[in-house]
């Protein structure tokens, strides 16, 4: 789980360059548009993509092995 770590130290260096914005209102969109909005869409479509890779994994142990004739002709007796 590597990328939450890469997202903690990305939204801390974008914390810290809205700190030094000179007004509210330039941090608070410092940090939303160079900060939330980027990191929620990277951290949703790589929590996705484990998602699906963890759902084949399971229907691949599920299916019997198609590349040996042998091990399908087994399962269907």
């Amino acid at each position: 789980m590597y990328i939450y770590i890469i997202a903690i130290g990305w939204a801390y260096v974008v914390l810290m360059m809205a700190v030094t914005e000179k007004s509210i209102v330039a941090g608070v969109l410092t940090f939303v548009f160079y900060g939330l909005l980027p990191l929620a869409l990277v951290l949703y479509i790589t929590v996705r993509q484990m998602q699906r890779s963890r759902m084949a994994a399971k229907e691949r142990l599920g299916q019997p092995d198609r590349t040996d004739p042998q091990s399908d002709q087994q399962h269907l007796l």
